[in-house]
């Protein structure tokens, strides 16, 4: 596995900065206090509002697309969230075989651990295998740095023991945040990863506007946001993402793109030059 360092970003910069300049402002003089309070407030809020931001790199390194390399290859990557599902991932992954296309299952610890045989299937099937943290808590961007460690790392290693793959991936749930997540994830070998765009099919309903939503111009390199787990269902009872699939693979292929997994565009995976 490749190493890399935590290195924090000029907003983590700025922020530990501002802090470091407010004590010293109070030491000299306690009648500074009205404005030191005022800068660590608008620090907080400006690295709330980052983490608020799921695209945002201010906070660390993030995919929100594929590397060049890989949109000069014209290559697309498919990811699907909050399984397994029962239901569901069996289809998903029925579609994605008709039509010949890998895709990267960004999964909950606990859901993999009651059902391991999805898990195997996805992988047997050519797909990857990721990691969405063991819970899913809505409030996972409130936690501090010992519990989103346990957190993640609870499901990499459950992922990693039933796929044989280690994830090399991290997508927070909802893709909220705060700045303790990039040193844990430095230290367990993970890579933060949002999206290009993404359909909202876990609300909406109108499997139109949700292929409209993902379609809109594609292009090589995207990273598009679905979801097996907790998917929303059409007027007909049907799942959204096994209605707007077959059409979303379909114009995927007209436009001359390859659906490939977010592993085969690592760093590890690059060839050497």
């Amino acid at each position: 596995m490749m190493s890399r360092r935590f290195q924090p970003t000029p907003l983590i910069l700025a922020a530990i900065l501002a802090h470091l300049a407010a004590i010293v402002a109070v030491v000299v003089d306690l009648a500074y206090w009205p404005w030191t309070l005022a800068i660590i407030v608008l620090a907080h809020l400006a690295l709330t509002a980052a983490g608020l931001w799921p695209r945002s790199r201010l906070l660390g390194p993030n995919w929100v697309r594929l590397p060049p390399e890989a949109a000069a290859r014209g290559e697309i990557a498919l990811t699907i969230d909050d399984g397994p599902d029962p239901e569901v991932t069996p289809a998903t992954l029925d579609i994605l075989e008709r039509h010949h296309v890998r895709a990267t299952f960004f999964c909950i610890g606990e859901r993999a651990r009651a059902h391991p045989e999805l898990i195997n299937e996805i992988v047997n099937r050519g797909h990857a295998v990721e990691n969405h943290s063991h819970h899913h808590r809505h409030h996972f961007s409130f936690f501090g740095p010992r519990r989103m460690r346990e957190d993640i790392a609870a499901a990499q290693d459950i992922l990693g023991k039933l796929s044989g793959q280690t994830p090399r991936f991290f997508r927070a749930p909802a893709g909220l945040r705060n700045p303790l997540l990039e040193p844990v994830l430095v230290r367990l070998g993970l890579t933060l990863v949002s999206w290009t765009r993404r359909g909202f099919d876990t609300r909406e309903t109108r499997a139109d506007i949700v292929l409209a939503r993902l379609a809109r111009q594609l292009a090589a390199g995207d990273i598009l946001l679905l979801h097996d787990g907790h998917a929303a269902r059409d007027a007909h009872g049907q799942p959204v993402i096994l209605a707007i699939l077959p059409p979303l693979l379909d114009t995927i292929a007209r436009a001359g793109l390859k659906p490939v997994t977010l592993a085969s565009c690592h760093p590890e995976n690059r060839p050497p030059v």
